[in-house]
């Protein structure tokens, strides 16, 4: 059951990073990156990994769109 919550909070931060990755929204990384988190944290209680797994690609994501912007150093 678990798993199946961090997949849900999982794919609302994908979408949410996917439309952050246009212009003049990179800022809505810093909500989606601690979404993520909350996510990735609710993963690791579960008994599969894939709740998990894609919160971090999400985490990996949301940073990386951040160090493009400038918004990460």
């Amino acid at each position: 059951m678990l798993n199946l919550v961090s997949l849900i909070i999982g794919a609302v931060a994908l979408v949410l990073a996917v439309v952050a990755f246009l212009p003049l929204l990179g800022w809505a990384n810093w909500v989606i990156i601690p979404l993520a988190i909350i996510g990735a944290v609710v993963g690791m209680a579960a008994s599969g990994n894939s709740g998990r797994n894609l919160n971090l690609f999400v985490i990996v994501v949301g940073v990386v769109r951040l160090m493009l912007g400038g918004g990460i150093l």
